[in-house]
């Protein structure tokens, strides 16, 4: 079919139930495309056509629009028209490209104009492909299931669908060499390994998604437009806000993952309040069920930081978060933050620097003392893990 030259539906915010329905990785993946074109004829043929392939489509008919929408949505790939009406479409890419929530959404271009230079500018400002009206629709969407598998290779989590490693690492740079106040929230499965053990680690990647679906649902709702929601890996994830959020967006991920976090346990083990395993040496042991720790840490008591010093803070905060049973956050209040340079050297007492919530931690718990930064990640986790197992 040639398209010579599409109507306006602004749609609802499906994209978590979409997750939630065909999650990256596992059956049928249901890929969400916004279309950005100021014609409503194209528009409607080309939402039509797309939804008939099995895409999720949104379309608006601005570039205001669509980055309003690409920034709280994170659609899964951007077909944009260059010539728009107010901000045209090499602005929108702009715009797009200088925010590490959008950077890695591939952008598929539209454009009545086919000279070397309009496109050399297209691509120079980010855009991955660009197309020249009139276009056959096959090439397009050959095009787009060629993006959307890229982007999926490179830049997601395979289990989930969230941004990953370089993204999550570009995202707290932003915000590392912005004046803006941010905080940032570092959410980890507690007993996972021994949930794992047990129900299986197909049940495992259900409880990780889950966790990623709860984290953009409750930012959506609760957080900025330009918050951002990452997957480190395993069962770590982060997310990227302003303090004035922080504590509203841990305590709604808490509470929701305490509530649909049950479903996945068998009847005896809820009623038990723990799960039946063995550790390390073969013994029977009661594990408690799977919990959600947060550490918090923001530049509210130093606005300078590198991306060192926030790893090893939200990893203490972590760390602290852990100490208490069930789900719970930690949020970090100091001014003495370590650099990769020096050793870590002040104890604390933990009940003086935790929310009233966590003060029954023991202080004999609050003398832990990392000594390099190099090794305070691993250090936690292995502290930690001593306990258990």
């Amino acid at each position: 079919m040639m398209v010579s030259a599409c109507v306006d539906s602004f749609g609802g915010r499906d994209f978590d139930r979409l997750l939630a329905d065909h999650p990256l990785g596992t059956g049928v993946f249901m890929a969400n495309i916004l279309v950005v074109e100021d014609e409503r004829v194209i528009a409607r043929l080309l939402k039509d056509t797309l939804q008939v392939e099995g895409y999720q489509v949104v379309t608006v008919l601005n570039g205001e629009d669509a980055v309003q929408f690409a920034l709280r949505e994170t659609p899964h790939l951007i077909v944009l028209d260059m010539m728009l009406p107010g901000i045209d479409g090499y602005e929108v890419a702009r715009r797009l490209r200088d925010h590490p929530k959008t950077m890695h959404i591939p952008i598929v271009a539209l454009s009545s104009y086919g000279d070397l230079s309009d496109k050399v500018r297209a691509f120079e400002l980010g855009v991955d492909d660009y197309i020249t009206k009139p276009f056959q629709i096959d090439e397009l969407l050959a095009r787009i299931r060629t993006q959307i598998r890229r982007v999926q290779q490179n830049y997601l989590s395979p289990l989930i669908g969230l941004p990953g490693g370089l993204q999550v690492e570009l995202a707290i740079k932003h915000k590392l060499n912005s004046l803006e106040p941010w905080s940032i929230l570092y959410l980890d499965l507690d007993n996972f390994k021994a949930f794992n053990d047990v129900y299986g680690f197909l049940t495992g990647n259900d409880i990780i998604r889950l966790v990623g679906r709860i984290c953009q649902r409750v930012v959506q709702e609760y957080g900025n437009t330009d918050d951002f929601v990452g997957h480190i890996g395993g069962d770590d994830f982060l997310v990227v806000t302003t303090p004035d959020r922080a504590n509203l967006l841990c305590k709604q991920i808490s509470a929701a993952y305490k509530e649909e976090s049950v479903a996945f346990y068998r009847p005896e083990d809820l009623r038990r309040g723990s799960i039946s395993g063995v550790d390390r040496k073969g013994r029977p042991y009661q594990f408690p069920l799977v919990s959600l720790s947060i550490g918090v840490v923001n530049n509210q008591m130093r606005r300078s930081h590198s991306i060192q010093e926030v790893s090893y803070l939200a990893a203490e905060a972590k760390y602290y978060a852990k100490q208490a049973t069930g789900n719970v956050y930690h949020i970090t209040p100091r001014r003495d933050i370590p650099t990769q340079e020096t050793s870590y050297a002040p104890r604390y007492n933990a009940a003086s620097v935790l929310p009233p919530t966590l003060s029954q931690i023991a202080v004999g718990n609050a003398s832990y003392r990392p000594n390099r930064l190099a090794d305070v990640e691993q250090r936690v986790e292995y502290e930690y893990e001593q306990k258990v197992y």
